[in-house]
């Protein structure tokens, strides 16, 4: 590229757009600790009392509509600068797409929940997303979904991940276009919007690497067994003929749906808020850490020795 481009020579890549990046022999750590800070003291909220989750069980937002309302460009703005923070925090993805909801009548409720996850940032400022060096390349994902979960028009929220690996690659959490009937249905709904494990598996494929049955992570078995049953029955008539594009592709041998544990579902964090101790081990098994002091080494460690029992069970 040289010899056809004027080019400088810059050094090993360490800040780019807002991220910071650290590369080492055992991986590559991406974060936006700088950006993190400078937010909190852009809204005020650098001396804010700092709090363990982005987003309390309790919390049940609507439109508030007898509520006072707040400056909707500040709320914008805050909205705006936590959008651009979900890019290696994946961690706050939920409850910061909850939040963007109410942009276009914002209320005191909506801007406390907003708060909220800045007082969580306030805890956890370094924190950042760990690609190790030493990972397989194995592909697979997850789907979740929350029935029901918004109170305004009861429709549900799809969670999905996907990872190589160790390593997170994408990440989503949407509320779902339509009203589900049944808990079934909501998940069913969700494993099908997980159609980027297919994209993946195509794009790597023109690097050389060829994957047989891609296994989608689902916690429901009724879900499973909907996906599996090549005879519309009378509970799926209902459900939209785009989402039954999962059946034929586990048909055709591209993805292999298999059950999950609750407790080891890592998109349950992409669709409701989690008490502590289930959402820093949900957040840990993502691989969002915190690298700055401690050992590379140990860190690549602890991650994989966490998934080999599951990628035994897959493999």
């Amino acid at each position: 590229m040289s010899r056809e481009f004027e080019m400088s020579l810059m050094g090993e890549l360490q800040f780019f757009l807002g991220l910071q990046i650290k590369q080492g022999p055992e991986g590559t750590f991406v974060h936006q600790a700088k950006y993190t800070r400078d937010i909190l003291k852009k809204f005020e909220m650098g001396d804010s009392k700092p709090m363990t989750t982005p987003m309390s069980t309790n919390t049940a937002l609507d439109a508030d509509e007898d509520g006072e309302a707040v400056d909707q460009k500040e709320f914008r703005g805050m909205i705006g600068s936590l959008l651009y923070l979900t890019a290696t925090r994946p961690d706050i993805q939920f409850a910061v797409f909850l939040c963007a909801r109410y942009q276009a009548s914002p209320r005191t409720s909506h801007r406390q929940a907003v708060k909220r996850i800045f007082r969580y940032l306030k805890f956890t400022p370094e924190l950042g997303l760990w690609y190790s060096s030493g990972s397989s390349l194995f592909l697979r994902g997850f789907s979740d979904a929350d029935n029901a979960g918004c109170r305004i028009d009861r429709k549900s929220t799809s969670g999905t991940c996907q990872l190589l690996g160790t390593s997170l690659v994408s990440w989503s959490s949407h509320k779902q276009a339509n009203v589900s009937l049944s808990t079934t249905e909501a998940e069913y709904i969700a494993a099908a919007s997980s159609s980027q494990l297919l994209w993946m598996k195509a794009t790597l494929s023109d690097f050389g690497l060829r994957f047989g049955k891609i296994p989608l992570l689902v916690d429901s078995t009724s879900a499973i067994s909907v996906a599996k049953n090549p005879i519309l029955h009378s509970r799926t008539k209902h459900i939209d003929v785009t989402f039954h594009f999962l059946r034929d592709h586990y048909e055709k041998g591209d993805i292999d749906l298999v059950h999950v544990a609750s407790e080891n579902q890592l998109a349950d964090i992409f669709t409701k808020p989690l008490e502590f101790g289930a959402f820093v081990h949900l957040r840990g098994e993502l691989g969002v850490l915190q690298v700055e002091g401690v050992d590379n080494a140990l860190i690549k460690g602890k991650i994989e020795s966490q998934w080999t029992g599951l990628i035994a069970l897959l493999v």
